[in-house]
């Protein structure tokens, strides 16, 4: 468990990224969320705070400018330095094809965005509570 690390929020969706934050602002967890709003300021964000910073998770939507998630993924998930991050792709697609990419690719797992605020609230809580408090995420060397 690594109750002091940082959630990466990685969505081009303003309005996604709002409900996100006024969801995770209500938990122990909202001063440890940092949001990104496009594949490249995520990947500038890894490589500049990982050596001073604990990433406990990352929750990455697939269709964004500049980089897309799929390709980020590949990025995180074949970088010896932010491999062992979990990576949770939160999109609204639920293709078949993209699910499977995202598991080739090595996302630890996979989430349609639920289309009500009530089931954003209740994915978001217990993704942070599963990732955080009950996993024993790696311990950062």
């Amino acid at each position: 468990m690594n109750r002091n690390a940082s959630i990466l929020i990685c969505d081009d969706d303003e309005d996604d990224l709002y409900l996100v934050k006024s969801i995770l602002n209500d938990t122990k967890f909202g001063k440890q969320t940092i949001y990104l709003n496009n594949g490249a300021d995520l990947l500038e964000y890894l490589h500049s705070h990982t050596k001073e910073t604990s990433i406990g998770l990352i929750l990455l939507d697939l269709n964004m400018p500049k980089v897309d998630g799929r390709e980020i993924l590949k990025i995180i998930k074949t970088n010896p330095e932010f491999r062992k991050i979990p990576v949770i792709i939160l999109t609204t697609s639920n293709s078949p094809q993209d699910i499977d990419k995202c598991y080739e690719l090595g996302a630890n797992c996979y989430m349609t965005k639920p289309s009500s605020y009530e089931g954003l609230d209740d994915a978001i809580k217990t993704l942070s509570k599963f990732w955080l408090e009950l996993s024993h995420l790696p311990i950062k060397k």
